[in-house]
């Protein structure tokens, strides 16, 4: 018997979304599994009975899991099975949980996982939007507790015009990768990557997913009102008041504010250890106080430096509202590697490193977006420890720093040069931190990118912008280039980076419950004046590329040849391409040019003479042989009639022994020839039947005085030969033999021996 389940239906964007509730999953808190076109994902969200102990953050898990039989593929490797996320999974995953997070109570410290499982793929509907309504969905219904529903939209552009819910490969080439998140009331994330979008053509697209996002919240609060369940109840872990009472006594608002309010972050972290170390002492008692009090300190500190940036617009290191930290950047500061440039905000610091390679070591992708499947632009973001003075051990990347390096990828991306002939690789290693890394992140890498000498449409910078508010954003204050503090105690971490003439990337985290339209333009408005800021240092700093790249950077070559040649350039088993490497010392990768039908060549070698060498051997393969052409060949072997000659890389040519001197040669041994000798040879034809080449020597030599060419031997026909001769008398008649007895008594001569035939080479005939 078939299970009894609720189907609801919506068109958005010229496009059916499908939600089926009670149809699989039924032991989660809360499950959907949705469909847009045909694309499928089952997202499920699920809470543990009781909250974690020994906690003071809300333990939210979301999980964007591809499966590759979703696109019909088999994972590659050894097991043969999906293993760890991918880069886009992770990205994914955090696009989800940054608008969700600030929707659970603030107190709540139960455990809830968000899943979703792509099972199916239709490249005009993207699963990384439906696995985002899904979320939203599954966790509205459930009985976690939730202030929901939110929304998402995503908007792209091409040639001017906006679109909904774009399709991969619009996602992919368009001018604009928006994403927005709504509640009813306001925007709560913002995603963005751009070529150049200026603010006012952002705020727009912005205001347009907002809008659609309302339809949605609707469509789902329909779905909530016929199948939510009611939300559990849960252990709150709020500071009780009477903690904050009791603090306050000990420790006054005017030395909470004096221990906030410095320069220097360590001096700020130190004054917060002393005052917890004082209350510990003064609490030893109330074990009660004494687990709660990290979260009652770290309330108090943020009402105090909330309270003051309103009130005064006075900032923990006394900067002014809109006041970018002191810059300082410097590049070519470490030697050998290809670009380097080291980029100082504040107590932020950041040394970016560029590498240049061939397009053969671009990152190969095996995911879900068959229009992705290679990168050559990478990004890597790394954090460690020592930048904020702590001590442990690397694991390698986490969320946040794959996180920061794509946000980073996006905002230079779309500057590359068109054409750029190399694979690109820059590395971000943060020396210090107190906020904006990220951003940091931005504008060390146009500075590294400029010392590599790479041609930048334009430089990049980027600033984080936050927010301090009230209840319903009555009173508010933006504030430009963010401390860490700042971010930790405010209500909003946006990031912007772009040129002087628009936005290249934006992302936007909140903790409130969202921002209006008003807060939202002078956010962008004010991030653009700081951007300009720092563009004027980095202008000042290195004013443009450097003409050339530096002497460690591979030169690179491009050559495009016939679709059919590229086997002869390969070789039987690779053979020939890897003897012009071995030879020459230069690397070489051939790939097929789907839109030209060419071959796309392309040599590198830090050594311009191994280029050229390289590129005169592929050159002399791909050419064409000519009949009248003079060309250097090599002597491969001697035969009785001839030699043949590889005149040509891969192509051989007959020598004939006539065609060696103007003298008459009665065997090779005379025509001193060896195998490997060098000599040039003329192309004197070209059989059309069977492609062979005939060469000659002696015509590149004057013809003797006096030589006459030997006439061709006519064909003798059969009725020009006449009667044939009567033969003399001398010859017994045939019959008359009797001096040779039987013609079968040869026992004297034993048996026949056994002849031997040498077949005629046709094809190369002396004749």
């Amino acid at each position: 018997m078939s299970k009894e389940f609720k189907r609801y239906q919506k068109e958005i964007a010229g496009r059916m979304l499908t939600v089926d509730i009670n149809r699989v999953a039924a032991q989660a808190n809360g499950a959907a599994f949705i469909k847009y076109g045909d694309t499928t994902v089952l997202s499920t969200c699920t809470a543990s009975e009781k909250p974690r102990d020994g906690i003071d953050f809300f333990p939210l898990s979301v999980e964007y899991e591809e499966k590759l039989y979703s696109v019909g593929k088999i994972p590659g490797g050894f097991n043969k099975r999906e293993g760890k996320a991918s880069e886009n999974a992770v990205l994914t995953s955090r696009v989800i949980d940054r608008p969700m997070r600030p929707l659970f109570p603030k107190d709540y410290r139960n455990d809830v996982t968000l899943n979703n499982l792509v099972m199916s793929v239709d490249p005009e509907c993207r699963p990384e939007l439906v696995a985002m309504l899904g979320s939203s969905i599954a966790t509205c219904i459930s009985d976690v507790p939730f202030d929901g529903p939110c929304a998402m939209t995503q908007v792209g552009l091409i040639d001017g015009e906006f679109i909904i819910n774009p399709t991969q490969k619009q996602w992919d080439e368009g001018d604009l990768k928006l994403t927005v998140a709504s509640t009813s009331q306001k925007v709560i994330m913002i995603e963005a990557g751009a070529n150049i979008v200026p603010e006012a053509k952002m705020i727009e697209a912005i205001y347009m997913a907002h809008d659609i996002n309302q339809d949605i919240i609707a469509f789902i609060n329909e779905i909530v009102a016929e199948v939510g369940k009611p939300k559990h109840s849960y252990v709150s872990c709020a500071v009780p008041e009477e903690l904050f009472a009791a603090i306050k006594e000990i420790v006054p608002p005017e030395a909470m504010e004096e221990a906030v309010f410095s320069d220097e972050k360590q001096v700020r972290e130190e004054n917060i250890r002393q005052i917890t170390e004082k209350l510990e002492e003064a609490f030893a008692d109330n074990e009660e106080y004494l687990a709660k009090l990290g979260e009652a300190v770290y309330q108090y500190q943020k009402k105090t430096v909330r309270k003051m940036i309103l009130k005064d617009h006075k900032r923990p290191d006394g900067r002014a509202i809109d006041q970018i930290r002191p810059l300082a950047a410097e590049v070519d500061l470490i030697p050998r590697v290809h670009g380097s440039a080291m980029f100082t905000r504040g107590q932020t610091q950041i040394c970016d490193v560029v590498t240049l390679a061939p397009l053969s070591e671009v990152q190969k992708i095996d995911g879900l977006d068959e229009n992705e499947v290679s990168k050559r632009y990478m990004h890597h973001y790394n954090f460690p420890s020592y930048s904020v003075g702590e001590t442990k051990p690397s694991r390698g990347p986490g969320r946040r720093e794959i996180g920061h390096g794509n946000l980073a990828h996006r905002a230079l991306k779309r500057m590359f040069p068109d054409n750029f002939p190399y694979t690109c690789r820059i590395v971000s290693d943060i020396l210090e931190s107190n906020g904006s890394s990220s951003m940091a992140t931005v504008c060390g890498g146009t500075l590294s990118l400029l010392d590599a000498g790479v041609k930048m449409k334009r430089p990049v910078a980027g600033v984080a912008m936050g927010l301090i508010s009230d209840p319903g954003n009555v009173k508010y204050a933006i504030l430009s280039d963010i401390l860490g503090d700042e971010d930790h105690l405010g209500d909003m971490d946006f990031k912007v980076t772009g040129t002087e003439k628009g936005i290249t990337a934006t992302q936007m985290d909140i903790k409130c419950d969202g921002l209006s339209y008003e807060v939202l333009e002078k956010a962008l408005n004010q991030a653009r004046d700081g951007r300009m800021h720092i563009l004027n240092i980095i202008h000042d700093t290195i004013p443009e590329a450097r003409e050339d790249y530096k002497p460690h950077v591979p030169r690179l070559v491009t050559l495009d040849i016939p679709k059919e040649m590229i086997g002869a350039v390969i070789g039987p088993q690779g053979k020939v391409i890897q003897g012009i490497q071995e030879e020459t010392g230069t690397t070489i990768s051939i790939d097929e040019d789907e839109n030209t039908g060419l071959g796309h060549v392309e040599i590198a070698s830090k050594d311009k003479a191994s280029i050229d060498a390289a590129l005169a051997k592929i050159k002399a393969i791909v050419a064409q042989p000519e009949e009248g052409e003079v060309y250097d060949g090599t002597v491969r072997s001697i035969l009785d009639f001839g030699a043949f000659v590889e005149f040509m890389p891969g192509r051989d040519g007959l020598l004939h022994i006539s065609e060696i001197s103007w003298d008459r040669l009665d065997s090779m041994e005379n025509s001193g020839l060896k195998e490997g000798d060098k000599i040039q040879v003329k192309l004197i034809e070209i059989d059309k039947k069977t492609g062979k080449y005939r060469l000659s020597t002696r015509v590149l030599t004057p013809k003797p005085e006096g030589y006459v060419e030997r006439e061709a031997r006519p064909r003798r026909e059969g009725g020009d030969r006449g009667p044939r001769p009567q033969r003399n008398g001398d010859r017994a008649p045939r019959g008359d033999r009797g001096d040779r007895g039987p013609r079968n008594d040869r026992g004297d001569r034993g048996p026949r021996p056994q002849r031997t035939f040498t077949p005629r080479d046709k094809n190369n005939n002396e004749d």
